[in-house]
């Protein structure tokens, strides 16, 4: 592993973050130099600010869920300045990594863990993400036939963030849908689907010719929102930690 990969995993500097800290010079491995491409033998210790860096025990892990609020980056930093989640969060998150993302304009359940064997794990599944949409304009029968048999989209860059590479996309017919409110002007409805693709619902409803205006996932797997308040955070329960334990031993 490399070294910024190691710093960043079990502590909470970025990677970036961690290439300064060994720039600077404040960062040591045992019995030689440490370089930002230095890679990692195994048994060899790593030391911050003369600090011994101690390895997580990956099968000791703590989760969160975050209501995220529209107006605000997954991410640590923005070049822009924008607010991040980690503005809201308290620092004692501020080394936990985010399971898949939601857009700057979307709200909902944000999962966080400070283990990346979880995260990576719960992001490769086929777990059910559940959204509330709002669209500007009709469901009409195209797309609901699309919602229950998929799509293949040569050209997917409609509702796309302007710096995304990805054109092509294809969509997996949706595990479920069930229609809110459909009117003329705008329509209201709930969804399941198993992937987290790159803006896939926007995407997807783009091509019929309809903005997303609201979008709020309600549920990731066996994690639900609730009630949890807008802006605010709380630990998993009993029920979803049992859950996420038997989930982890079939993934192993």
């Amino acid at each position: 592993m490399r070294l910024n990969q190691y710093i960043s995993h079990n502590s909470k500097y970025s990677r970036r973050e961690a290439d300064r800290l060994i720039l600077d010079g404040r960062v040591n491995i045992e019995k030689r130099k440490a370089t930002p491409t230095s890679i990692l033998q195994e048994g060899e210790r790593v030391f911050i600010d003369g600090k011994y860096l101690k390895p997580k025990d990956e099968e000791n892990y703590t989760l969160i869920i975050y209501h995220k609020p529209k107006g605000e980056l997954v991410s640590k930093k923005d070049d822009r300045g924008r607010r991040t989640i980690y503005h809201s969060l308290s620092s004692q998150y501020a080394h936990f990594v985010p399971v898949g993302r939601l857009d700057y304009a979307s709200e909902g359940l944000l999962i966080l863990t400070d283990s990346k064997k979880v995260a990576t794990k719960l992001m490769q599944s086929e777990l059910e993400r559940v959204y509330l949409l709002k669209l500007n304009g009709s469901i009409t029968q195209e797309m609901i036939t699309a919602m229950q048999e998929g799509l293949s989209l040569e050209d997917a860059s409609k509702g796309a963030h302007q710096k995304s590479t990805i054109t092509s996309m294809e969509f997996s017919a949706f595990v479920d849908f069930a229609i809110i409110k459909n009117t003329r002007n705008y329509s209201k409805l709930k969804v399941c689907i198993t992937e987290g693709k790159n803006r896939e619902l926007r995407r997807f409803f783009a091509h019929f010719g309809r903005e997303v205006l609201d979008l709020k996932r309600i549920s990731y797997g066996f994690a639900s929102l609730n009630a949890l308040p807008c802006g605010k955070s709380r630990f998993f329960n009993k029920d979803e930690y049992k859950a996420l334990h038997q989930f982890m031993k079939q993934k192993d």
